[in-house]
């Protein structure tokens, strides 16, 4: 990710915008040292398209804003599974029922979760 913050660092501040646009279940997975393809995952539960496009739309505003433009966006005009790659963090969200089927949680049961609440203050 050619960026002016660290994977981290876009990844906490991604899931705090899909918490603050009322998104649910918001996770942050560290798959560094465990994918090839990319650092964090952040995965979060939408209620609707609509709501879905909007933190999309949020999320890759914040990238612009910090100077990191997503590579590639998948899924936005169908609203059930949004997906947003910033190379080194990419956004998963879904509507509940294909997050209860693609479960990238239990496929990455490797992966640590971020506790990405706790950095709120920092």
């Amino acid at each position: 990710m050619a960026t002016s913050i660290e994977g981290r660092q876009f990844a906490v501040e991604a899931a705090r915008i899909a918490t603050d646009f009322k998104c649910d279940d918001v996770v942050v997975m560290d798959l560094r040292g465990l994918s090839s393809v990319t650092d964090f995952f952040v995965i979060a539960t939408g209620t609707s398209d609509r709501q879905m496009r909007s933190v999309a739309d949020r999320i890759e505003e914040y990238g612009r804003k910090v100077g990191t433009r997503a590579f590639g966006r998948s899924g936005y005009q169908l609203g059930q599974w949004v997906l947003i790659d910033f190379v080194d963090v990419v956004v998963h969200l879904f509507d509940p029922e294909r997050r209860t089927y693609y479960d990238l949680e239990l496929l990455w049961g490797d992966a640590p979760k971020v506790d990405w609440a706790l950095h709120a203050s920092a």
